[in-house]
């Protein structure tokens, strides 16, 4: 049994080779990076992780961030230490799920700024203040690429260069015979997908950036979604990994219930290694999810030093877990090959994690997310977003918001004004709600509108408990 199924994978592959070569939307480096994804698919390259075998990384490995020698506090140092970095922001997502066409990076976050005109301001003061010049990189997607050409526009005359570049563009497979989608007929955005953020380190060697990045002088990248308020540039450690000369650092930190599937760090046969949930055997997905056993989660905040890049994509040594994501578009069951970026940490010599404060990772995937960093729990202070000192629980308060608030126009449009939160510990909006202006809510605080009733909250209301 098992011969036939072989050439019947060797047969899948060869049909598919002969039908990427003929789409002519894509390069050739974007062809066979996709062919050398499928075939690794097809010969079942997943290895299955021994659970015996995982331990726990010690310090040295996930290094405490308090631990860390703070910087000297000489600008002329600084200025050293921020010539040798680039920022790159993933900037591929589009904000569909809060109900907005176009990059993400585009919504409103605060005071009328958008997540890249608050990144662009906190490079600018940085340039400014040392008078060095980090460069800002934004890996697009096709479906991000168009929208964001427009947008950096406007930043034309600010001190920073800023780059973009595409990540790769690969075609959706069909499920019931192997073949490219756009081979039938689906010419349109549908037939393709970007193949996840795994594809930085390929896109940033295919695009000419790296290169250029190096001829330039520059060491490290910092990685990090455009969509994290708390993924800044931090000095301690970018020396750090100077210092110690760490090609690979990911910012984990300690995980609360919210998280539970974010993946974790583990030290697995001499070296550090990312764990992800669809890694993890069926009989231990509540271990995994336990915060006793595994403390930390990757926040996807990525240090990466350029020449280990360059290194590893032209030995092709970046066999990052493939991550199959099925879809289904206009009836057709369609496959899509993923790969993640922080995967890549057990490729990289010295790798290690840091174990950052829970203020590096403010990530907004929600209005609930947006409905945090809008209230008075932060400020803003040249393009940071810092906690309001006034808030004693470390935690943030847990919010749900019910449908209805699901895309940021209707969000915005239920609030005269963003209700103070510093005294909540959790809010559960459920219905047709509206809310005034000058509320306060403290505490645990549930608020249900009747179905088919509209529930008005008046001005200046305190609602507690």
């Amino acid at each position: 049994m098992a011969a036939v199924a072989v050439s019947s994978d060797t047969e899948k592959l060869s049909n598919l080779q002969s039908a990427v070569a003929g789409l002519s939307q894509i390069s050739e480096n974007e062809k066979s990076g996709f062919i050398n994804l499928v075939s690794r698919y097809l010969c079942g390259e997943a290895e299955q992780i021994e659970w015996s075998k995982i331990k726990t990384p010690t310090d040295e490995v996930v290094v405490p961030y308090d631990s860390m020698e703070p910087v000297s506090e000489d600008p002329a140092v600084t200025k050293k230490l921020l010539d040798k970095l680039v920022v790159l922001k993933l900037n591929g997502g589009l904000g569909t799920t809060m109900g907005c066409t176009g990059p993400k990076s585009v919504i409103e976050v605060r005071n009328g700024l958008t997540f890249l005109d608050l990144i662009v301001i906190q490079i600018e003061s940085l340039n400014a203040k040392y008078g060095c010049s980090v460069p800002l990189l934004l890996m697009n997607s096709f479906n991000t690429h168009d929208d964001t050409l427009k947008i950096v526009e406007k930043y034309s005359d600010s001190n920073i260069e800023i780059h973009t570049f595409n990540q790769s563009q690969y075609p959706r497979l069909v499920v019931e015979d192997f073949l490219p989608f756009p081979c039938k007929g689906q010419t349109g955005k549908d037939g393709w997908y970007p193949p996840g953020h795994g594809d930085v380190f390929q896109s940033l060697m295919n695009s000419g950036k790296l290169d250029a990045l190096l001829s330039q002088g520059k060491e490290y990248v910092f990685i990090a979604n455009s969509d994290n308020l708390g993924a800044t540039v931090d000095l301690k450690i970018l020396s750090h990994l100077i210092q110690n000369q760490n090609e690979y650092c990911m910012e984990v930190t300690p995980k609360t219930l919210a998280d539970v599937k974010g993946g974790t760090l583990i030290s697995y046969e001499g070296r550090v290694q990312l764990l992800e949930i669809a890694q993890v055997p069926n009989e231990h997905v509540n271990e995994f999810k336990s915060i006793e056993k595994f403390k930390i989660f990757n926040t996807n905040n990525l240090w990466v030093n350029l020449n280990a890049i360059k290194r590893l994509v032209e030995t092709d040594a970046l066999k990052m877990e493939i991550i199959p994501n099925p879809k289904e578009v206009e009836g057709v069951k369609v496959l899509q090959l993923e790969t993640a970026a922080g995967a890549a940490i057990r490729f990289f010599d010295h790798a290690i994690g840091v174990n950052v404060p829970r203020s590096r990772f403010l990530p907004v995937k929600a209005t609930s997310d947006l409905l945090l960093v809008q209230s008075d729990l932060y400020t803003l202070v040249d393009g940071f977003v810092i906690r309001n000192k006034a808030r004693t629980n470390p935690e943030n308060p847990s919010i749900e918001l019910g449908p209805e608030f699901k895309k940021v126009g209707n969000f915005l449009s239920r609030f005269k004004s963003i209700p103070s939160i510093i005294e909540l510990d959790s809010l559960k909006v459920s219905g047709d709600v509206w809310f005034g202006a000058g509320i306060k809510l403290k505490g645990k605080v549930t608020i249900t509108a009747k179905p088919g009733e509209k529930l008005e909250i008046p001005d200046g209301v305190v609602l507690e408990n």
